[in-house]
């Protein structure tokens, strides 16, 4: 199986799927861009920092598809999902491509049913953290302790379809924890954060059972699995610890913004009392 899978990850290298990745990666990289630029040139603010995210997170994605990796079948194969699963889907969250989009769109229909969409129920459950991490550390599960990940070597539909899942949840996880675009509901921080600590820790326990037994079906050589095992357990804990200051420091903000909030509203009270009383001991002094 460790054969098989050398030879399918080569044969694939240039196969129908990753050439749609990389074509589509670029086109959504190229669409950003040029929403970002447009954006600017109107006269609104949007940090160049969001570009260089995003533009890295699509130059994940076209690496993983196409890019060599250094290792064995199997810490190859680690590399791309952490790649495609994790680093690119928490660099795209961070450019806030739904923001863009809103506000890059004319006031019409267009924008008012994306907004809407947004805001829909249906997308509001979907970003519920808990239901995001199911479907992404528990695909995770699903596809390393059940023979899906060896049918991948024998099924190059399964592989581009298993790799666009990856993609999605992951994508999916991010955007619910990160909570940095608008959506129906904005879970809060314990929510996010208990969230992320149990996610993190299914990743740790499965990459562990990795690091003993192989996924059922394939045979790799031991060193192969153990370093792939490894670089899924601390590349892993790395962009988790990424999330989870990315977590903070949201908070942060708002809670700065609810104090500056709260101390706005007390200066204005007192201004209104200030200006109240000297009428009010006017009026009874008479």
């Amino acid at each position: 199986m460790t054969v098989a899978h050398g030879r399918h990850g080569a044969a694939m290298g240039a196969g129908a799927g990753e050439l749609i990745a990389v074509v589509g990666a670029v086109l959504v990289a190229g669409g950003y861009l040029l929403a970002a630029r447009r954006l600017r040139r109107r006269g609104d603010a949007w940090s160049p920092w969001r570009d260089v995210s995003f533009g890295a997170g699509a130059a994940g994605v076209v690496w993983a598809a196409v890019g060599p990796l250094p290792g064995g079948p199997f810490t190859a194969h680690m590399g791309r999902h952490l790649l495609v699963g994790m680093a690119a889907p928490l660099l795209l969250v961070l450019a806030r491509p739904l923001t863009l989009v809103l506000r890059g769109l004319a006031p019409g229909a267009a924008r008012r049913g994306l907004l809407a969409l947004s805001h829909s129920r249906p997308v509001g459950w979907l970003v519920f953290p808990p239901l995001a991490a199911l479907l992404d550390v528990g695909g995770l599960w699903v596809l390393y302790r059940t023979p899906l990940f060896a049918g991948m070597g024998h099924a190059p539909w399964l592989h581009a379809l298993v790799h666009a899942h990856v993609l999605a949840a992951g994508l999916l996880f991010a955007f619910a924890v990160c909570r940095l675009d608008p959506v129906r509901r904005r879970w809060g921080l314990a929510v996010r954060g208990a969230t992320l600590l149990a996610a993190g820790a299914a990743h740790a326990v499965l990459a562990k059972t990795l690091y003993a037994t192989a996924p059922p079906g394939t045979s790799f050589a031991a060193g192969d699995l153990h370093t792939g095992s490894q670089l899924m357990y601390y590349g892993g804990d790395l962009v988790e610890a990424a999330l989870a200051a990315v977590v903070a420091a949201s908070w942060y903000r708002a809670a700065g913004r609810a104090q500056r909030r709260q101390r706005r509203r007390a200066s204005a009270d007192w201004a209104y009392r200030g200006c109240a009383r000297p009428a009010d001991s006017g009026v009874y002094g008479r």
